[in-house]
């Protein structure tokens, strides 16, 4: 049935908001974000500018004048002093994986508006990522002061030492799918191994086909029939021409087979691998071989609209091969119903079809199949005097146990 959802307009809801919590690690932060927002703005409005990186006095400014907006509304708010500082730091800062998560975000908002389906994002949501600061490369005001580079964005938030490291990365991509272009936009953007000791590496073995013009966003109607690791390479170097050089497209399947191209050398020279694969064996593969020569491995995939990651760092997580989901016996009929993406879900969905059309009823679930028939007790497996005691007492008052049971017998040995 259609479902009618009201939203405030802005103003009613900046005073009274309602929040969509995206991390429940950090139930109480959407709320301190509010309000530090509001002081944000403030601040530039009244300043005529943004907070200076890592500037203490800017910074203590925008947690007093947040506390003064909870003041002014009303609310008991405990601030987290290191949050609400960390926000005016980086208040100058632009990150392209933040821009490329928010931009899912609005896509998949979009998709829900024109569908109509599924619950929409209702008035605020906040998202950060504190934990992603480096531990190990030094901020300070004069680090985070911008150079006047395409990589100002990132100084602001990081330093220059962590953008200095970035650059000098030397990284293996393997895949040029999907997954594989959107990491290659993304490094591009963020300028992973543009610098002096950095490179890309990136292998697929298979060529392009117009079925993947929709969602390989790399690759243009020209580019069918070419090699993906060729033209996937050749766009990200047009993004940011500091790539030129810097990037290698190989069409090398990863497999023992071509253990002669990718050697021992060839893993040794690597500070990280990226798997963008489609298929567990490949991936497992590359999983073997990185803890072989103890790199680190980011392993992610999508299914449908879901996705995961996994990252795999040496001597300190679990490998990907380490674990692996249990296999499922029958399709989630939300995926059959409104994300088929195998000819097994067209299947499935016309069963179900059929069977709710002659028999009126959907097919049943496995739980259901095992109760259904009325004679599912006596299909149990044998059980012990007691508990069958217990069961005859149970089904013979209407659900309720509510005579004695005899004792169990005991065994004469125990005495």
């Amino acid at each position: 049935m259609p479902k009618i959802i009201d939203f405030k307009s802005f103003t009613p809801a900046l005073a009274d908001p309602e929040f969509v919590v995206s991390d429940f690690a950090k139930f109480d932060r959407p709320q301190q974000l509010h309000l530090a927002f509001q002081a944000l703005h403030a601040f530039a409005e009244s300043q005529g500018r943004f907070p200076r990186p890592m500037h203490e006095e800017d910074a203590t400014v925008i947690l007093r004048s947040a506390e003064a907006f909870a003041k002014a509304q009303g609310l008991e708010v405990q601030f987290d002093e290191k949050v609400i500082k960390e926000l005016s730091y980086q208040a100058l800062g632009d990150l392209n994986p933040m821009a490329a998560f928010f931009g899912g975000i609005a896509a998949q908002e979009i998709l829900k508006a024109v569908s109509g389906k599924f619950q929409p994002v209702n008035q605020w949501m906040y998202f950060d990522s504190l934990e992603s600061l480096p531990s190990s490369s030094a901020r300070s005001a004069e680090l985070c002061k911008p150079l006047g580079s395409r990589y100002d964005g990132q100084v602001v938030v990081f330093g220059r030492e962590y953008q200095e490291k970035l650059s000098n990365v030397k990284q293996f991509l393997v895949g040029a799918g999907a997954i594989g272009c959107e990491m290659l936009k993304n490094w591009a953007m963020i300028g992973l191994g543009t610098g002096p000791k950095g490179k890309i590496i990136v292998t697929d073995m298979d060529s392009i086909e117009k079925s993947n013009l929709n969602r390989q966003f790399l690759f243009r109607a020209p580019d069918v029939g070419k090699m993906k690791s060729d033209c996937a390479a050749a766009a990200a170097q047009a993004m940011n021409p500091d790539l030129v050089g810097h990037i290698q497209s190989l069409k090398d399947r990863v497999s023992p087979e071509t253990e002669e191209t990718f050697n021992e050398t060839f893993w040794q020279d690597l500070d990280g691998v990226t798997n963008a694969l489609d298929n567990v064996e490949a991936r497992t593969y590359v999983d073997r071989r990185c803890v072989f020569f103890r790199k680190p491995l980011l392993e992610s995939g999508t299914l449908g609209t879901k996705g995961n990651t996994q990252v795999v760092l040496p001597h300190l997580t679990e490998s990907y091969s380490s674990s692996q989901d249990p296999p499922e016996k029958e399709f989630p009929m939300c995926t059959v119903r409104s994300f088929p993406n195998k000819i097994d879900h067209t299947i499935a969905w016309a069963k179900e079809y059929m069977s709710a059309s002659s028999l009126g009823r959907p097919t049943m679930s496995s739980g259901e199949k095992y109760c259904e028939p009325p004679n599912w007790l006596a299909r149990l497996p044998p059980i012990s005097d007691a508990a069958s005691d217990m069961r005859d007492v149970f089904m013979g008052s209407g659900g309720m146990a509510c005579a004695p049971l005899k004792p169990p017998a005991m065994d004469p040995g125990l005495l």
